[in-house]
């Protein structure tokens, strides 16, 4: 761990000496420290032999899908948010058989109208949440998808249009939930690569949402870019990595 906080204390990869002489540890054992660390994805080793934190334990990764602190980051800016607007507001994830996983559940002050089992996961492409989150998987993950998750009574090219529609917009809006009556807004939390790793969702009853759609969707909006802000805080942007839609 102090191997750790000195190398995300520097901006500039190190070498091996450097590293040795600033943390006063033998040889043999900071290189295989600092291996072991590149092993599990959080030091690169650039061409010049120099090392490069590009990754804290907990963020969200490739491997890793760092959903504790995702929750952590962005569970605050979603209870402001469901204070300003008083509707039900969530924290989404995809999981790995692309299914949506709720990681909370925020309820307003006022009546409650709408509710949601979050211990059940949904369908991806029955929510507004999974339809953001869906719009984030690579052409050839989505094509996999809907080849293969989309049951014959669902339109894939129908499917394919609202995932479309959402990387274009920015945020997915249905009106027309599984749940009879209920509706919802869903805008994606981005890493600082750029890649969708949750989404903001504020749900309520359709007419309710429906009246007040623009107010929603902004606040909405709004409540993942600034998660998505926060969380880029506290990552470290690979420069070999692309953003990703």
């Amino acid at each position: 761990m102090d191997l750790i906080e000195w190398l995300a204390s520097r901006s500039d990869a190190v070498s091996l000496v450097e590293t040795v002489q600033a943390l006063a540890l033998p040889k043999s054992s900071t290189l295989l420290l600092l291996r072991t660390l590149v092993d599990a994805g959080y030091v690169t080793r650039q061409a010049d032999g120099r090392y490069l934190l590009i990754r804290l334990p907990g963020e969200p990764s490739e491997t890793n899908s760092g959903w504790g602190t995702i929750l952590r980051v962005a569970e605050p800016i979603l209870r402001e948010t469901v204070a300003a607007i008083e509707e039900t507001g969530f924290i989404a994830v995809l999981t790995g058989d692309r299914q949506v996983r709720y990681l909370n559940k925020v309820l307003p002050m006022r009546e409650i109208r709408y509710d949601r089992d979050i211990a059940t996961q949904r369908v991806a492409h029955y929510v507004a949440s999974g339809l953001m989150l869906l719009s984030g998987l690579a052409d050839e993950d989505l094509e996999a998808y809907l080849r293969l998750s989309v049951p014959d009574e669902d339109d894939p090219g129908a499917i394919a249009a609202r995932v479309s529609a959402a990387r274009r917009q920015g945020y997915v809006a249905n009106l027309h939930g599984r749940v009879e009556g209920a509706a919802g807004v869903a805008a994606p939390i981005r890493d600082p690569e750029g890649r969708i790793v949750a989404v903001v969702n504020m749900s309520g009853p359709r007419e309710r949402i429906a009246n007040n759609l623009s107010r929603v969707t902004e606040v909405t909006v709004e409540a993942a870019r600034r998660a998505s802000e926060a969380l880029s805080r506290r990552m470290f942007k690979s420069e070999k990595s692309p953003a990703r839609n």
